[in-house]
Order: C-alpha cells, then sequence, then structure tokens
C-alpha cells in the first residue's frame, strides 16, 4: 500500500497529483496544506512570512506572477490557504530555477512550511518529490483535452463536456468501493456535469480486469443506465470478487440485475474488442499518470477521492468550474 496520509508530499500539495510510481489501490486525502510538526498553543492571528531577499531572485523564468498564479490555481479552493514565494533562483543547468514557497494557513493554527520545486525550461513542467506535474496559468488543461478526447467510458449527467468529472476506478479496490457514496452525491449536487466511470483494473486484482470487461459489454449491450446499475452491484459484492467462481456468480447476477442476459454479455467479453477497449482505458490512465485508484479527475484536475472529506471533493469542484466559467 502507498502512504495513507501525506508528510508534506510537494507533488500532492502542488496538484492533487498521484504520489507513488506503483500502481494501488490507496486512500489518499485531497491536498491538504502541509502537516506541521507539535508545537505550543497556536496563535489567532496569521502568520508573519520572512521578508524575501532580492538576491534569492536570480532567475528570469518563471516570473513570480506566474507561481502565483499556478499555485492560486492549484490551492486557490482552500481559503485559509497562504503562500509567499521565497526565491526563484538560478541553478547549474541552464534554463531549470529551483523556487521556494512558505505556506502557512491565516488562522495561524499551523506553523509555516517551506515547499520547494523545480521549473524547467520548457517553462510547462516543474518536478516536485520526484514527479513531473504540468506547471502554468492553467496546468490542468492539456489534462483536460485529453479526457475529452479520450474518456469513453460510460456517463450519466450531461452529454456535453463543459464539466466532465472522470472516475478512473477497480471493481475489486476496496476504497473504490467506499468511493461510489461519494460519486452518487456528487450526481447529485452536480446534475450539470458529465460523469463518466473509465475503468482502470489494477494488476494486483486477479478478478478486476474481467469485471471492466463485464461493465464494458453491459454499457455497450445496455447502455449507461444499465452499467451504473451493474456496477452498484458489483461494488456491493465486490466480496464475492476475491475467488474465480465467486467472481462468476457476482459478475453474472450483477448482469442479470442489470437486465441483461449473462450469456450475451459474456461472448461480448470474450472479443478482441472489448479487450482492446480496456487497454485503451489502462493507457488513456497510464498517459495521465494515474497511479492509484480511485482517481476523480475534475476538467483535468486529479483529485484523489479515496477517504476524502466529501466536502472538499465539493469544494475543489466547485473552484474548479469557476476557474474554467462553467455551469454546475
Amino acid at each position: 500500500m502507498i502512504r495513507s496520509t501525506l508528510r508534506f508530499a510537494p507533488a500532492a500539495l502542488l496538484a492533487a497529483m498521484t504520489v507513488s510510481a506503483t500502481l494501488v489501490c490507496a486512500q489518499q486525502q485531497v491536498p491538504p496544506a502541509p502537516p506541521q510538526e507539535p508545537s505550543a498553543p497556536a496563535p489567532s492571528s496569521a502568520p508573519t512570512f520572512p521578508k524575501p531577499d532580492p538576491a534569492r531572485f536570480t532567475a528570469t523564468s518563471p516570473s513570480k506572477d506566474l507561481v502565483n498564479a499556478f499555485l492560486q490555481a492549484s490551492w486557490g479552493y482552500d481559503d485559509s490557504r497562504i503562500w509567499q514565494v521565497q526565491a526563484i533562483m538560478k541553478t547549474t543547468v541552464e534554463g531549470i530555477s529551483k523556487v521556494i514557497v512558505v505556506v502557512a494557513d491565516k488562522t495561524g493554527k499551523q506553523k509555516p512550511a517551506a515547499l520547494q520545486f523545480l521549473a524547467l525550461a520548457d517553462g510547462k513542467h516543474i518536478i516536485a518529490d520526484n514527479e513531473i506535474i504540468a506547471f502554468g496559468e492553467h496546468p490542468f488543461a492539456e489534462n483536460r483535452a485529453i479526457l475529452q478526447q479520450r474518456a469513453d467510458g460510460p456517463y450519466r449527467g450531461s452529454a456535453v463536456k463543459d464539466l466532465e468529472l472522470v472516475e478512473f476506478a477497480d471493481f475489486q479496490c476496496p476504497h473504490c468501493k467506499e468511493a461510489q457514496a461519494t460519486m452518487e452525491k456528487l450526481a447529485v449536487d452536480f446534475p450539470k456535469a458529465r460523469i463518466v466511470f473509465q475503468n482502470y483494473p489494477l494488476p494486483q486484482h486477479a478478478a478486476a480486469r474481467n469485471a471492466a470487461a463485464y461493465g464494458a459489454c453491459v454499457a455497450k449491450l445496455g447502455g449507461n443506465d444499465a452499467f451504473f446499475g451493474f456496477a452498484s452491484t458489483v461494488f456491493d459484492g465486490q466480496d464475492g470478487l476475491a475467488t474465480p467462481d465467486g467472481a462468476t456468480l457476482t459478475l453474472n447476477s450483477a448482469v442479470t440485475k442489470a437486465g441483461l442476459d449473462p450469456a450475451k454479455v459474456s461472448a461480448c467479453v470474450a472479443t478482441q474488442a472489448t479487450n482492446d477497449g480496456i487497454d485503451a482505458s489502462i493507457k488513456l490512465a497510464q498517459d495521465l499518470n494515474i497511479n492509484q485508484t480511485p482517481m476523480l479527475l475534475v476538467n483535468g484536475r486529479m483529485v484523489p477521492i479515496g477517504g476524502a472529506p466529501y466536502a472538499t471533493v465539493k469544494q475543489v469542484i466547485d473552484y474548479q468550474a469557476k476557474l474554467d466559467g462553467v455551469a454546475k
């Protein structure tokens, strides 16, 4: 399992990104403020940041304004979070700059914490905590465009993609099962959103790929409503996927409950087209550098939702919709 809580992981702090290169079924909070060491009773006023030293701004790129715009896009959903750019310095490699930011919260309950990352010469990426992350005033735009073109899973809600919530999930992942309550609430609270289920079966789950293929065939033969009924049943009976016989019974029962013929769905599952479709969905997740399930992408912005408080997930979606100028 990967780390279940963040201990000042810059990649997640910056862009709600993944934090491990290993595919896992993991629980991860939506990006929190940097955790602090225990200290004396907290002050009641906002912290005072150290005055930046002009001598530490030796790089011409990125500009301080661009760094702040990037952080505003990444962190602006949290009204309590404040930060200050402390340095943008040249490095020994031409075009690569070292950026240092101090982060805290307005209440003063936490001590300021330092964050640093490397801004790359292309002006479009940074490296933080061994992750390459999109950078800029609109850091999620490229992911959004990729998803609008390639996210082809069953969906509910709007047919248009102005506000697109794409869930990458594995039917055998326990945290994906837990996250379905969040997805149901989102469908109610964001009726104008297009909510897509994208298969991402993880290799350590023996029944996950077959379950994904069954789901794809249910969607193909019965439509979106049949798929979401099937998915709900499979997640509810997830324990049955633990053995080959149990998986067969669980999947066929879910197919029947969705109103379809298990024999026809089984025949569909065996086709090359279905197998290719699952491979394409996995490739999409890999191209987006998604390394854990469940992962929700909100107009391209990654939000780990396994165990994340619903209020925080909703807050992030509200903010991203505002940034993109779309109706909720």
